[in-house]
């Protein structure tokens, strides 16, 4: 029996996202039929070295955010020799920097969001553009820390002072509209879900994880001329960063002047949230594919690889 150990928990603001997890996918995994070891994840890395011992015949990374998805714990278990899933060391460096994935995706032509990256000192002191505008830290996820700064709300130096996320920031145009993601398997762009936050609020880190804030519309209800352009933009940008196994790009999709709207490629990531309620379970549901048939794969994936 294949024995696969799964990587849960983690030192990132996003661990109670990844504690979620862990427990979902390794049922998932159990019901495919593989043999599977828990690892919760703490500070102690030589811990989680020692845990696997002996090597497992793969590692399912259910870590989220920094040391988890920024190539750190990918290149742990490089040196290890242990095949895991999803993106390899470059692609999720990459893609956790959003100013580099920002150019890589210029690069290819992808629509982008209009900003720069600044220092909280130039945060503090002016506007960097013109508001409404998004302020995001360079290498976070499931948007921790993403403040919105609208004219005339003086929030700017407040958001400055409480700044804990480095030095830097990037700053983008606001995009109204809709928020809509694609879900990647390998080569298959699976479909475009629009998430409805039910109150209309932006789509921050509570939003997202509070049971019941959103709902998810598989596929969306949008322009097929925009449909099959954010399918397309997902696939290049996967490709485009050199990704592996399974991502999600999300995107703002401005259709306030009516259809086929502007869309606006946000980030991909290399390892989207995973349990059966998940953006990305259920576009793999909508081909037919059930969690634990997409866990299997993931984990069938990463051993070809090895």
């Amino acid at each position: 029996m294949v024995r696969v150990a799964v990587l849960y928990g983690g030192i990132s603001a996003e661990r109670e996202v990844s504690l979620w997890m862990g427990p979902e996918v390794s049922a998932a995994l159990r019901c495919a039929g593989f043999e599977v070891e828990p690892i919760e994840v703490g500070d102690d890395l030589s811990a989680v070295i020692a845990a696997l011992r002996p090597k497992p015949d793969a590692v399912f990374n259910a870590l989220q955010g920094r040391f988890g998805e920024d190539g750190a714990i990918q290149g742990v278990l490089e040196w290890l020799n242990i095949p895991y899933t999803h993106s390899g060391v470059c692609a999720s460096s990459l893609a956790q920097n959003k100013d580099a994935a920002k150019t890589i995706f210029a690069a290819h032509g992808l629509p982008t969001a209009r900003g720069c990256l600044i220092t909280i000192d130039d945060l503090a002191a002016s506007d960097p553009l013109p508001p409404p505008y998004v302020v995001k830290p360079l290498n976070e996820g499931s948007s921790v820390g993403v403040e919105i700064i609208n004219g005339g709300d003086n929030r700017r130096a407040e958001v400055a002072r409480a700044w804990r996320f480095g030095s830097t920031a990037l700053v983008e145009e606001y995009v109204p509209g809709r928020d809509l993601t694609v879900g990647i398997m390998g080569d298959l762009a699976l479909a475009v879900t629009d998430i409805v936050a039910k109150d209309g609020r932006f789509l921050d880190y509570q939003t997202k994880y509070t049971r019941g804030a959103t709902r998810h519309v598989t596929p969306a209800l949008i322009h097929p001329e925009a449909y099959a352009h954010a399918l397309e933009i997902a696939l290049t940008a996967h490709r485009a960063l050199g990704c592996r196994g399974a991502t999600r790009a999300d995107f703002r999709y401005d259709d306030t002047a009516g259809e086929p709207g502007r869309l606006v490629l946000l980030e991909v990531n290399t390892q989207p949230g995973l349990t059966p309620a998940s953006l990305l379970s259920g576009q793999a549901l909508h081909h037919g594919i059930t969690f634990p048939e997409l866990c299997a794969w993931m984990v069938e994936k990463a051993i070809c690889r090895a």
